[in-house]
This record gives structure tokens, C-alpha cells and sequence, in this order.
């Protein structure tokens, strides 16, 4: 059996410390094994596709166009290593489906998807800035926290109407983008 056979067939053994032992041998082999880790990317078993994009989002050699059909995989624990993936190699390819993430049933994937759009940085702007004011509260949240983070001054409108909504979450994070933006100034709302 080959080395990276072994390595394979360790990170895929369910023995979380063979698994993670595995992960930077493989990184270190390079382009040689990407083949095997597309092919586990496949996998019906949600733990070797986990495995799989943990070794590739570490890898020089991954292209963000393997790891983007995952983010709709089935597994909440999928998503949540392919956001992370995202955000270690951000590349504007990801953003319609990062945007769709903030909005997962599942809250870490949807935080990490917020993080991988902030990693993108101002060419993630325009499309946060095209979320619906009326989406749920809670992908507004994400959104405004990464408007917040950039620190793009196109923001500013949307920050500015987040002040008024009722959620203090927002409005914390509307106040805080306003802020890292230089416009830390009281803000009081006609009467």
C-alpha cells in the first residue's frame, strides 16, 4: 500500500486522531493527492466528506470550485468546514452562496458563512448590500455585523436603518460599523 493510501485510509478509519494525524501528511503531499480527496468529497459518508474538505481548505492546491457544491450538502457539519474552508481561501465565486448560508437552519454554518463574506472584504459589499430589509432577523444580523467588520463606506445607509429596528443586536452592529467608520457621533431620531 501506498503512502498515501495509508494516509487515506487513516483519515477515513473514524479515529478522530488517526484522522487529524492524517490531515497535514496529506496537505504535505501535495497535488498528489488531490484526486483521492475530490473523490471523498463525494462520499455518501458525511464524515469522510468532513474529513476531505478539512484537508483540502488547508491545502494550497484546492480551487474554491470543488468546495462550493458542499454548501448545500445535507451534513450541517459539511457546510459549516466548507465555510470555514471559505474563509481561509475567500474568493468572490462563493459569494451567492455565502449569501444564501447566512439564512442556514444551522447557526454555526450561517456564522461562518458571515465570516468567510467578511474574508472577501469590499467586493462582498454589493451583494450584502442587496439582502432584502424584510429577510429573517437573523440574516439581517449577519449581514450587518459583516457590514460592520468591513468597513466599507457604502454601508452607511444600511447601518444608518438598522439604528431604528428593534432588535438591539442590530443596532449594536450598526452602531459599531458606524463607528469603525469614523461616524461616532450621537445619533437621535426626529421627533
Amino acid at each position: 500500500m501506498s503512502e498515501l493510501d495509508d494516509l487515506l485510509v487513516a483519515l477515513t478509519s473514524g479515529d478522530e486522531s488517526r484522522a487529524e494525524a492524517a490531515v497535514q501528511a496529506l496537505v504535505d503531499l501535495g497535488e498528489e493527492a488531490i484526486p483521492a480527496l475530490q473523490e471523498l468529497l463525494k462520499a455518501d459518508d458525511p464524515d469522510q466528506r468532513w474529513w476531505a474538505v478539512c484537508v483540502l481548505s488547508q491545502s494550497p492546491h484546492v480551487r474554491v470550485a470543488w468546495l462550493l457544491p458542499l454548501m448545500n450538502d445535507p451534513s450541517a457539519e459539511v457546510r459549516q468546514a466548507v465555510a470555514l474552508g471559505l474563509s481561509s481561501h475567500p474568493d468572490e465565486a462563493a459569494l451567492p452562496l455565502l449569501i444564501e448560508a447566512l439564512g442556514d437552519a444551522d447557526a454555526l454554518a450561517a456564522n461562518l458563512a458571515m465570516h468567510a463574506l467578511v474574508e472577501i472584504g469590499q467586493a462582498a459589499v454589493p451583494a450584502l448590500l442587496q439582502v432584502p430589509p424584510n429577510a429573517p432577523l437573523a440574516v439581517r444580523l449577519h449581514v450587518i455585523r459583516a457590514l460592520a467588520e468591513i468597513q466599507d463606506h457604502r454601508a452607511i445607509p444600511v447601518l444608518m436603518a438598522a439604528l431604528d429596528e428593534d432588535s438591539a443586536l442590530l443596532q449594536h452592529w450598526a452602531e459599531e460599523g458606524l463607528e469603525r467608520l469614523g461616524l461616532n457621533m450621537v445619533y437621535l431620531k426626529p421627533e
